[in-house]
C-alpha cells in the first residue's frame, strides 16, 4: 500500500520575535551562540493567527478550550509551553487539525533558521 501526503501551502506566514526579545527570555550573547527559534514562540505565534484570521477573541476560544485566558494568552505570546492536551483544545476550538497547525509551525521554524543563517553569513 502507498501512501501519498499532498503538499499544502502554509495556512499563515508569520512574524517571528527575534531570540532575546520579551517572547524569548534567552538571548544569544549569554551562550556565544547564534540566535535560536524556540518553539513556543513560533508555536504561540501560528495559534495566534489562526484565531485572529477566524475572527475569534482571546476570550471566546480559551472559553470554548477550558483553558484559562491569561494562560491562553502566554501560550499565544510564547511565554509559556503549551501540553499536547491543550494543543489538541485549542485545535479544536478553533475547528483546525494539529497536523495543520503542526506542519505551519515546522514550516516557520525552517523560514526562520534559514533567514537566521543567511544573516550570519553575511555578517561574517
Amino acid at each position: 500500500m502507498k501512501i501519498t501526503v499532498e503538499a499544502k501551502p502554509l495556512i499563515h506566514t508569520v512574524k517571528i520575535p527575534p531570540a532575546g526579545s520579551p517572547a524569548s527570555s534567552e538571548s544569544p550573547a549569554d551562550y556565544g551562540t547564534p540566535a535560536r527559534i524556540l518553539f513556543r514562540v513560533v508555536l504561540g505565534s501560528v495559534l495566534r493567527a489562526c484565531r485572529q484570521e477566524a475572527g475569534r477573541t482571546l476570550r471566546e476560544v480559551s472559553r470554548a478550550a477550558q483553558v484559562s485566558l491569561g494562560y491562553l494568552s502566554e501560550i499565544e505570546r510564547g511565554q509559556k509551553e503549551a501540553s499536547s492536551e491543550l494543543i489538541a483544545s485549542v485545535c479544536r476550538a478553533l475547528g483546525l487539525s494539529q497536523s495543520q497547525i503542526f506542519s505551519d509551525v515546522a514550516t516557520q521554524m525552517a523560514l526562520a533558521e534559514m533567514t537566521s543563517e543567511f544573516s550570519a553569513t553575511v555578517s561574517n
